[in-house]
């Protein structure tokens, strides 16, 4: 058995490959919708399948294993990676949990009492391909201490979506089916923890049936993937461990078949002169102020009280600037946003503009995030001088 331990550099360069091919995606399905094929464009991912639109099997069933691959990771990262011990947690952790938190209260504030109030976590995640994306093209000009913050913070930012998505947005909840889904999850950890079972097929199998049992009790099936990589066996320091095999090879397909699928099908908004005037309503302020303002200082100020306090310390080479910049560039919402979108709001005219909105948002966030990165010049190393006894 080999160390699996994987590379920074082939991390970073993986996830920014993802996020400009997520880009060109949108670019792609933006222009064909405002064209003359938009219309079959827009037939495409409506067709019906198998008694359901072929944009619902993307967002429902692939998506499905999207939400798996971030539950393999934040096992990985909680086990041995960055979040294993509480010192090394709590600045990301402390961090994302503010920047989930003020862009929610933020969008209530302005929508409190409307129809749109149940879009309050469209502005709560964090996009982490793009953020990579444009981090790898700044290149040296940021700390590589601010890349491995950003992305241990967006891990726990990702399970806080999931979470919010499974308690929050459920419909006609059916306790049999969930019942039987706890079960079922009960029985995949025997399976690991007393029967030391390590057949991968055994666990793809009964993650196929906790997603159905998922799917029928009315709870979204985002969370079977956190259910399923808990019961997953991993083991410290094994290559050939389920865990890790379904880790790796989960990467390509989620970042280049599903991600950009996802994008396809859900950026296909037709801009019409409508679509501008819904951008002035409570829930598109909500999203736009959530993103640009909610999350930079939510990340921003949460880090500086635990820092503060003593509980953490600013990681090497970065200054205040590097976090409120990174924090910016957390406001690139897009593809979590988008899916949250699909789950708040009912309306065609409501769910376009919203969609809209993340795009602009993220955009600006990207621009205001890059320059503060671009201005800021890395701070001091100060390096110990080991203790010289006599």
């Amino acid at each position: 058995m080999k160390n699996h331990n994987q590379k920074p550099s082939n991390f970073f360069l993986r996830e920014s490959f993802a996020g400009i091919l997520m880009l060109l995606c949108a670019a792609v399905s933006l222009t064909l919708s405002n064209t003359s094929l938009g219309a079959y464009y827009q037939w495409l991912w409506s067709y019906n399948l198998m008694g359901h639109p072929v944009a619902h099997w993307i967002n429902d069933g692939l998506m499905a294993v999207f939400f798996l691959l971030i539950g393999l990771e934040l096992k990985r990262e909680l086990l041995i990676g960055r979040l294993r011990t509480f010192e090394r947690a709590m600045l990301p952790a402390v961090a994302a949990i503010g920047g989930m938190i003020l862009p929610a209260f933020i969008y209530i504030f302005i929508n409190y009492g409307q129809p749109s109030q149940n879009g309050f976590a469209i502005p709560l995640s964090t996009d982490i391909a793009f953020v990579i994306g444009i981090l790898a093209l700044l290149g040296d000009r940021v700390p590589a201490s601010l890349k491995i913050l950003l992305t241990s913070l967006a891990v726990v930012d990702d399970l806080g979506a999931i979470l919010v998505i499974a308690l929050c947005y459920t419909d006609n909840l059916q306790i049999p089916f969930l019942i039987a889904a706890g079960f079922v999850t009960l029985l995949l950890l025997m399976f690991n923890r007393l029967f030391h079972i390590n057949r991968a097929w055994v666990y793809g199998m009964g993650g196929m049936v906790l997603w159905l049992l998922i799917m029928e009790s009315g709870v979204h099936s985002s969370i079977t993937g956190i259910l399923l990589a808990m019961a997953i066996p991993f083991r410290k320091g094994a290559d050939d461990a389920p865990a890790a095999l379904w880790e790796r090879g989960l990467h390509k397909p989620v970042y280049f078949i599903i991600l950009p699928l996802f994008v396809l099908a859900n950026t296909a908004i037709s801009i019409q002169e409508s679509t501008f005037s819904q951008l002035w309503q409570p829930h598109t302020l909500g999203i736009a102020a959530g993103l640009l303002i909610g999350k930079p200082l939510g990340i921003s100020l949460m880090s500086w009280i635990v820092i503060k306090l003593g509980w953490s310390e600013l990681p090497e080479a970065l200054r205040w600037r590097h976090l409120l910049g990174g924090g910016m560039l957390c406001g690139i919402g897009f593809t979590m946003a988008i899916f949250i979108t699909l789950l708040s709001f009912d309306t065609p005219a409501l769910i376009n503009s919203a969609k809209l909105t993340i795009l602009l948002a993220s955009t600006l966030a990207a621009i205001v995030g890059s320059l503060i990165l671009l201005t800021t010049p890395k701070a001091a190393v100060i390096k110990k001088e080991p203790c010289i006894r006599a």
